[in-house]
């Protein structure tokens, strides 16, 4: 990851934090407390952003010492210590909390990728997120489905051209089609960019084929309208399936065939990994 742009990221987390100081450690906290604290999972998961929470450690007190015992990536179960921090007990409280919140936060979308990537094992479809993210932390959300062993998707709106349903409705306003839509997309964007369509059944996905579409998705179809449409299309096309996809139904809709699962769940619902901070304060 840039560390550049994690600098800014945790730059505003820290400073949405801190207000006018952290007044409570400031009052009862002796600046010269020196302790050390464990940073354990209480959960099993999948670990992201242990760089992240470095980071947020240096930024609050370079002198710090950061010991990282845990990789990204790594399986972790409820009682591991995932990394020790040492130095004033004073920089590491006002870290503590912003440093836990993107940790809990990239670790829970890792555990939801996983499960996701793990149900379809066998198959060629991809696990790949969507721009449901929190505003301002795209960028390490997206990593974070990285590291759970999902794919991303677009990035950001210059990405890709993706022909959506309000796409659509605005140039029917016009008296324009989906095949008008994708004319317009071949005639109008930069030519290294793929057009890619939302459809919603097997006779649209079949138009956009025959437009030139270079992927198409399939909008909240069912199991049974999906293996339709990719028999339909006959490889001749990159299809995604989207919408209502859960770990219920996430194999079944792997093993139609498709080439990707996109799925906003990972980034918009994904529930935090409990993480926790433990601190020893010196005797001395």
């Amino acid at each position: 990851m840039d560390e550049r742009q994690i600098e800014e990221i945790v730059d505003r987390a820290l400073a949405e934090d801190w207000g006018f100081g952290d007044v409570t450690t400031r009052a009862i906290i002796p600046a010269e407390l020196e302790g050390k604290a464990s940073i354990i999972a209480k959960a099993h998961g999948v670990l992201a952003g242990t760089e992240v929470a470095r980071v947020v450690f240096h930024r609050v007190d370079s002198s710090l010492r950061f010991a990282l015992l845990l990789r990204d990536g790594s399986e972790v179960q409820s009682g591991v210590t995932i990394a020790e921090v040492e130095g004033k007990v004073s920089s590491i409280l006002r870290a503590e909390r912003v440093a836990l919140n993107f940790l809990q936060r990239l670790s829970g979308i890792a555990s939801e990728t996983h499960r996701y990537a793990e149900a379809i094992k066998g198959f060629n479809a991809r696990i790949v997120d969507t721009r449901k993210t929190t505003p301002g932390l795209r960028f390490l959300e997206k990593y974070a489905v990285r590291v759970g062993g999902g794919y991303n998707h677009r990035s950001h709106l210059g990405d890709g051209i993706l022909i959506k349903d309000n796409h659509l409705a605005a140039l029917r306003a016009r008296g324009l089609g989906l095949k008008a839509a994708i004319a317009l997309a071949k005639k109008n964007a930069p030519h290294t960019l793929k057009i890619e369509v939302e459809v919603t059944t097997v006779e649209e996905a079949v138009e956009a084929l025959e437009a030139g579409a270079d992927i198409i998705m399939l909008d909240n179809m069912s199991v049974e309208e999906i293996r339709r449409a990719v028999k339909s299309v006959g490889g001749r096309v990159i299809l995604e399936a989207s919408g209502g996809i859960t770990l219920d139904n996430v194999r079944a809709v792997a093993e139609t065939g498709v080439d990707l699962i996109s799925i906003g769940a990972l980034t918009h619902s994904a529930k935090a990994l409990d993480i926790s901070l433990e601190l020893e304060a010196s005797s001395h």
